[in-house]
């Protein structure tokens, strides 16, 4: 098994993803976050389906989480993208 399925595989348990997330948003590059955000997207049923879920087009999400980690979603789309993965952003203080 390679490192990409690897990851995809552990991506699915939600308290992992959250703790992946949580982990590359310390980044202070935001391709890593925007990156790691696209991966447990596609380990949570691709693109496609967060489409639909979240009520946004395939082509927003497409263009705000390409593969190469450099999109810029806005606020709307990434918070949109996390519900519809089943996920939600939290903070605590440092």
């Amino acid at each position: 098994m390679n490192h990409q399925d690897w990851l995809a595989g552990q991506l699915k348990d939600g308290a992992f993803a959250a703790q992946y997330l949580t982990q590359a948003a310390q980044d202070l590059e935001p391709a890593v976050f925007t990156t790691a955000l696209r991966h447990a997207i596609d380990a949570r049923g691709g693109l496609a389906k967060v489409a639909d879920a979240g009520k946004l087009s395939r082509q927003s999400l497409y263009k705000a989480f390409p593969v190469t980690g450099q999109g810029n979603p806005t606020a709307k789309t990434m918070f949109a993208a996390l519900r519809a993965s089943g996920l939600q952003l939290t903070f605590k203080a440092a």
